[in-house]
């Protein structure tokens, strides 16, 4: 069985470094764009911190029954008596390992695929738009935006153009990195997913599948983002393919 004590013990500080406001502050940013990316892991977070507030009170408990033990038996409380309910030590103590255990796993699995996904994802550097493309004045209109990295300006102008010629593999494929590049991930499937449907046909087929496979691995969906990478024949595909592959 593979020891993940060390990793536990190792992600056990990092939340406790993040709930006790001890972090740097680029470490707090890498944290809370964590916490954004995936809801699961922000309920882990909560459900240790919950666990620590659990130690921490039952500690003072500890501290108190002590206290109670000094005072003279003459000295009698007139105060109603209220009952406190404690967390379960033993209990939340298992849970937290559970917790933490898997939450070790996934919190530096995602992390590796997200600095993956930074090192490796960058725009298209798109088509030259000159002014003899008259024929299409719309698309480079948008091409242009686009190079300037106005990407929702681009995105809004190509949209129009793509309702009218849904098939069209490179207004769905510019569209698809537009959105990525916009950090819109989940938008950007559905486009790349639609310009590989061309195949042979299509002139950046290579670029599709290498984007296609940069947005599952950002969404985590690790065995598609492999299929579509190992499609590509494209360079950065192959170096990625090699940096997921144990």
């Amino acid at each position: 069985m593979k020891d993940n004590s060390k990793i536990s013990k190792e992600l056990l500080e990092i939340i406790e470094r993040y709930i006790n406001g001890t972090m740097t502050s680029k470490e707090l940013k890498d944290f809370n764009q964590l916490l954004e990316l995936d809801n699961e892991f922000k309920t882990k977070v909560e459900d240790i911190k919950t666990m620590l507030t659990g130690i921490e009170t039952q500690a003072l408990k500890e501290k108190l029954n002590e206290f109670h033990k000094d005072i003279p038996k003459t000295i009698v409380e007139n105060t109603p008596k209220t009952k406190v309910r404690f967390l379960n030590f033993s209990k939340i103590s298992i849970a937290a390992a559970m917790i933490i255990a898997v939450g070790s796993i996934w919190f530096f699995n995602t992390s590796k695929n997200e600095k993956i996904y930074a090192n490796f994802f960058k725009p298209d550097p798109g088509l030259p738009t000159t002014m003899s493309a008259t024929n299409n004045f719309d698309f480079y209109d948008a091409m242009v935006n686009y190079k300037h990295g106005d990407y929702t300006i681009a995105i809004d102008k190509w949209r129009v153009l793509q309702e009218r010629k849904p098939d069209n593999d490179t207004l769905n494929y510019f569209l698809g990195v537009a959105h990525l590049a916009n950090k819109n991930v989940t938008d950007a499937i559905p486009y790349l997913e639609r310009s590989i449907e061309a195949k042979d046909d299509f002139t950046f087929l290579d670029e599709a599948y290498l984007y296609l496979g940069l947005a599952y691995l950002k969404e985590g969906n690790i065995e598609l983002a492999k299929k579509h990478l190992n499609t590509s024949e494209t360079t950065d595909a192959k170096k990625i393919i090699s940096e997921l592959t144990p």
